[in-house]
């Protein structure tokens, strides 16, 4: 008995591996993609699904209760505050997928802007080699990391929160007594996190390039998946999702340019965001770092150099730290005794988490950088608009990572019961 239909698209299903199943042969089609997709959330795999619902509430709530919290000017302000913490999140999204964890990277953060101030602004030194200092110092950092974890097996949480002091008190040894340089509002650093903004005719096009990055993709994937004998997504559904992905971007860089425009420093981090995606996704390290994630001793019976992934990971998670220290010190036009203290090592945690990184590791993605900053600077804006203290925000955040964690430990446990883990 035949069990092959046909989808929507009038692409046959005949001979495509993974639809041998009847019960994935049947799933073509709009309807079938909508069942589906509801199957994969019934078995755990829920993705970036509450997230994405958790930002359309925090969304309407706050609007609800301020109208100015989805105004231009107050999203505009709400990009430039995530650029900084959320550069350090998808450097914590890294070691989180190994089931490692770096409790150092605000120490890391204050220390790259202790070094550029002191470079640059005591010591008069070019720009480019006191954004440059700081940066190696953060991989060094990372790197010192690996070795005490690979050669003496220290915990990272051990090895990190030991990080946290001595990095710390070497902010502190170099800012002195003063414990405060400022940058000059001229400088080039200053000028690209407070007040450089893409013209809006550049905006737009950029909007279009992504939408056209994203079409790119989409086809590559389908013609490998159809030369493997898989089934792979219409062009017609490509198309729409295309053009859906086009109007909603080009409709917020419009909105946008209604007050400030679209932030240099934001699509910064955007790129930072999409240069790790594309690593993840589309290389052999990318493959490795979840292969290990899910379990270590199966990628290193697989031939996986184990050793160099986790010292890359280390190293670019603090070179990330490093690179978000500096964005830190522009917006602030300073480094203090308080750069990088705080609620910055755990806000950047925090965001990666809530954003849909598993602690457990295997499961994440850069993107999640994006999704949980903008969850703790949306709720951090909210409050700020309805004069709330901070306490509150902290005790919000707070109960907002722990639901995050109880969420992914019981789509874990879904997963394991589907056998889909």
């Amino acid at each position: 008995m035949s069990m092959s239909t046909r989808p929507t698209d009038g692409t046959s299903t005949d001979g495509l591996l993974d639809r041998q199943d009847e019960r994935l042969a049947a799933d073509t089609g709009a309807a079938g993609q909508l069942r589906a997709a509801w199957r994969r959330i019934r078995s755990g795999d829920i993705g970036s699904l509450p997230v994405i619902i958790g930002l359309i509430l925090i969304a309407v709530v706050f609007q609800i209760l301020n109208p100015l919290f989805l105004s231009s000017t107050n999203i505009v302000n709400l990009m430039l505050d995530s650029a900084a913490v959320g550069t350090i999140a998808v450097g914590v999204v890294l070691v989180l997928l190994l089931a490692q964890i770096d409790l150092s990277i605000g120490s890391v953060s204050g220390l790259s802007a202790a070094v550029l101030a002191v470079l640059y602004v005591q010591l008069g030194l070019p720009l480019w080699i006191a954004l440059l200092a700081p940066m190696l110092i953060g991989a060094v950092i990372g790197l010192i990391y690996a070795g005490l974890f690979l050669r003496f097996g220290v915990p990272s949480f051990v090895s990190t929160l030991g990080g946290l002091l001595a990095v710390l008190g070497l902010q502190l040894l170099l800012l002195g007594n003063n414990g405060s340089i400022n940058l000059p509002f001229d400088s080039f650093i200053v000028e690209f996190a407070q007040t450089m903004f893409l013209p809006a005719p550049l905006a737009y096009v950029l909007a279009a390039a992504i939408a056209g990055w994203y079409l790119l993709a989409a086809v590559h994937t389908r013609r490998t998946r159809r030369r493997g004998s898989l089934s792979a997504a219409s062009m017609t559904g490509i198309l729409v999702r295309t053009g859906t992905i086009l109007v909603v971007l080009e409709a917020v860089v419009w909105y946008l340019n209604t007050s400030r425009g679209v932030a240099a420093m934001f699509v910064f981090f955007l790129a930072v965001i999409a240069v790790v995606a594309y690593a993840l996704k589309r290389t052999r390290w990318g493959r490795a770092m979840y292969a290990i994630g899910g379990n270590v001793e199966a990628a290193r019976r697989a031939g996986i150099h184990v050793n160099w992934v986790y010292v890359s990971a280390f190293a670019i998670s603090s070179l990330l730290a490093a690179v978000g220290g500096l964005l830190a010190a522009g917006r602030l036009a300073a480094a203090t005794l308080s750069s990088g203290t705080g609620d910055v090592n755990l806000t950047a945690i925090a965001a990666a988490v809530i954003g849909g990184t598993s602690l457990f590791g295997g499961r994440g993605h850069a993107q999640s950088a994006l999704l949980g900053i903008l969850v703790i600077e949306a709720i951090a804006s909210g409050l700020n608009l309805l004069n709330l203290d901070s306490s509150i925000r902290f005790m919000v955040t707070g109960g907002v990572l722990v639901l995050a964690v109880v969420v992914d430990s019981l789509s874990r446990r879904s997963r394991a019961a589907h056998g889909t883990a």
